[in-house]
């Protein structure tokens, strides 16, 4: 799964929208969008807020092992 795809599911997952999600990064709507667009991705500063808002490891959200922490 690509990272856009796996961003995508967690957000649903957390019943959270993408306006929540940049509200809480503090980045705008197309910055974020464009994430999970696959256009653009985040820098690590914005990977570690991203892990810390959904409560996932970096490696679950760059698609490196699975939920259980099992590696791809």
């Amino acid at each position: 799964m690509e990272f856009k795809d796996t961003l995508k599911m967690i957000r649903k997952e957390r019943g959270m929208t993408q306006k929540d999600v940049y509200e809480l990064l503090k980045i705008s709507a197309n910055g974020y969008a464009s994430w999970e667009q696959g256009r653009t991705e985040p820098d690590i500063k914005s990977i570690r807020k991203l892990c810390k808002i959904f409560d996932v490891s970096a490696d679950y959200l760059l698609g490196l092992e699975d939920e259980t922490g099992t590696k791809i």
